[in-house]
């Protein structure tokens, strides 16, 4: 039963990027149609993601088994805890944007959505994760334990030219 709410480590960042497109999408659609059902799949998705990574996540099982296979680059890996962290913010942001609508609050959601929209772009567009740095900055100031990553923790990793 542990295995199956495992979170990848390391993560493909082609693969978090085109989830991240595909969040985008989504957040375009919601705030073009403006229906709170469009919601429930994001949420789904962030949910199933900070679970098992794309395990249950049907956007991220097209994105691994289907797009990525068939991109034919040299792929990046990175950290998986940092990855799992901002998919928990975007759980949050979908989630407070559902549970806004529901509670009457639409613009609430329009402006939940529009964050998770700009953070999504910049990880799928510029591989800029704002959950990862925050994460990053949490564990610095030590809220987040060392070993929960401990690759995130070893600076000279980072620095070394095969990371770059």
């Amino acid at each position: 039963m542990r295995k199956l709410f495992t979170f990848p480590n390391p993560v493909n960042e082609t693969s978090a990027r085109l989830v991240a497109a595909g969040v985008v999408l989504e957040a375009i659609a919601f705030l073009a149609i403006r229906q709170w059902w469009v919601l429930v799949p994001l949420v789904y998705g962030f949910l199933a993601r900070v679970l098992s990574g794309p395990r249950f996540s049907p956007l991220g099982q097209l994105v691994t088994r289907v797009i990525t296979p068939r991109i034919h680059v040299e792929h990046r890996f990175v950290p998986g805890p940092p990855k799992r962290f901002a998919q928990g913010v975007g759980l949050v942001f979908s989630g407070g944007a559902l549970l806004a609508w529901g509670l009457g609050a639409h613009v609430a959601s329009y402006v939940l959505i529009a964050g998770l929209l700009v953070a999504a772009t910049l990880e799928s567009v510029f591989a800029v994760c704002l959950g990862c740095i925050v994460f990053n900055r949490l564990m610095r100031w030590g809220l987040i334990p060392a070993d929960v990553c401990e690759e995130c923790n070893d600076i000279s990793r980072q620095l070394s030219p095969a990371n770059s």
